[in-house]
């Protein structure tokens, strides 16, 4: 006898997965009240060490990063502040879920040497086009050669100038409601304005990834107040800002 054959349509496995996910944080938060940070005295870690036999094999099978990609990760990784750059997991991660939705346009707020800027790109058809700023032209200018050799360097468009400007000179030019994906990997101070212009700049449907929320999510950091993961003087804007997106519509946050 023939069993049933599920099968799930794009918005149902979002749907699913935006499930899966909610289980996870909510599993997150139980523990977290339920043995708080300070009653465990060794670091705590999500992962394995990038150094781990496992984590290298779990990478190995699971990565499939453009070369050019990678050797723009490699390059970055040597910069100053290299290491706060995106992982290759977070790229393809955001890659994947920009094909899922048929991405044509992107925007990356926090360009540096534009590691996110070329795996969206990477993902979009021949047509697309990322909008991607950043207040220092040295970094991109790293990166701008290994754009070229992948030959997406047409697809990304380059703003030197304040996320807050780009944003209103966009809203300004009609473009509400047109972009598929928007990425956030900017400063936090601005976090909670990055957030409502991207909502009003994404089509229904789009995706909103805010990178780096590891530190303000982890149980316990974002209720013990300022530290020096977060100044005192940034520390009631973040939290104002985390209140406004935890209340919001669905976010990507990795």
């Amino acid at each position: 006898m023939n069993l049933p054959v599920l099968r799930l349509s794009v918005p149902a496995a979002l749907a699913l997965g935006s499930a899966a996910l909610g289980a996870a944080f909510a599993t997150g938060l139980f523990l977290g009240r339920r043995w708080p940070p300070w009653r465990v005295r060794r670091q705590q870690r999500l992962l394995p060490p990038e150094d781990s036999p496992l984590w290298q094999y779990l990478l190995s099978r699971s990565m499939r990063e453009h070369p050019a990609l990678r050797s723009l990760r490699l390059l970055t990784l040597e910069q100053p502040q290299g290491g706060s750059m995106m992982t290759c997991e977070q790229a393809q991660l955001l890659a994947n879920l920009a094909r899922l939705i048929k991405a044509e346009k992107a925007l990356d707020l926090g360009t540096f040497t534009g590691y996110s800027a070329l795996a969206l790109a990477l993902a979009l058809p021949a047509a697309g086009r990322v909008v991607t700023c950043d207040v220092d032209a040295g970094p991109p200018e790293v990166g701008r050669p290994l754009w070229r050799k992948a030959e997406m360097e047409h697809k990304i468009d380059l703003r030197l100038q304040p996320a807050l400007e780009t944003l209103d000179e966009l809203l300004a030019a009609g473009e509400a409601g047109t972009f598929d994906v928007a990425v956030v990997d900017a400063d936090k101070e601005n976090c909670a304005a990055y957030y409502e212009r991207c909502l009003q700049l994404l089509r229904p449907g789009g995706v909103l990834a805010i990178l780096r929320s590891s530190s303000l999510l982890w149980p316990g950091k974002a209720e013990d107040g300022p530290s020096t993961w977060a100044p005192a003087a940034t520390w009631e804007t973040l939290k104002k800002s985390w209140l406004q997106i935890s209340s919001g519509p669905p976010t990507v946050a990795t």
